[in-house]
C-alpha cells in the first residue's frame, strides 16, 4: 500500500471529495438532482485520478492521470460557478477555496512533471 501522509493532493482531494458529497446531498435535499449528480462525479473523480496517478505505470501514465484530474477540476469549477451564480442554489464558499488550492497543486505538479518530461 502506498503512503499518503504528507502528500498534499492526496490529503486535499479527499477532503474536497467528502466535502462535495455533503454538498450535493443537500443539492438532492432541494431536488437540484442534475447538479449533484454532475457536481459529484466530477467533484469525486478529482482524488480517484490523483490517488490512481500515485501508482503509475510510466511517467506518461502519472502525467494522464494528473491531466484527467486537471480536466475534472475545471469542470467541477463550472458547476460550482453555476451553483454560485444561481438564485436557486446553494453555494458553499469553502467548496470555492478548497477547489483553488487542489488546482494550484494539480498545476504546479502538471508544470513540473511536464518540464522534467522535456528535459528525459
Amino acid at each position: 500500500m502506498i503512503n499518503f501522509e504528507n502528500n498534499p493532493l492526496i490529503e486535499k482531494s479527499v477532503q474536497f471529495s467528502l466535502h462535495i458529497i455533503e454538498f450535493c446531498e443537500l443539492l438532492e435535499d432541494k431536488k437540484k438532482y442534475v447538479i449533484a449528480n454532475q457536481l459529484l462525479r466530477s467533484g469525486t473523480s478529482i482524488g480517484a485520478n490523483a490517488f490512481e496517478s500515485q501508482n503509475p505505470h510510466s511517467k506518461n501514465d502519472f502525467i494522464s492521470k494528473i491531466k484527467i484530474a486537471a480536466k475534472e477540476l475545471e469542470e467541477t469549477k463550472y458547476w460550482l460557478y453555476l451553483c454560485k451564480h444561481s438564485k436557486t442554489y446553494p453555494f458553499d464558499e469553502k467548496l470555492e477555496h478548497q477547489i483553488t488550492e487542489i488546482g494550484k497543486i494539480i498545476y504546479k505538479i502538471l508544470s513540473t512533471s511536464l518540464n522534467k518530461k522535456q528535459d528525459i
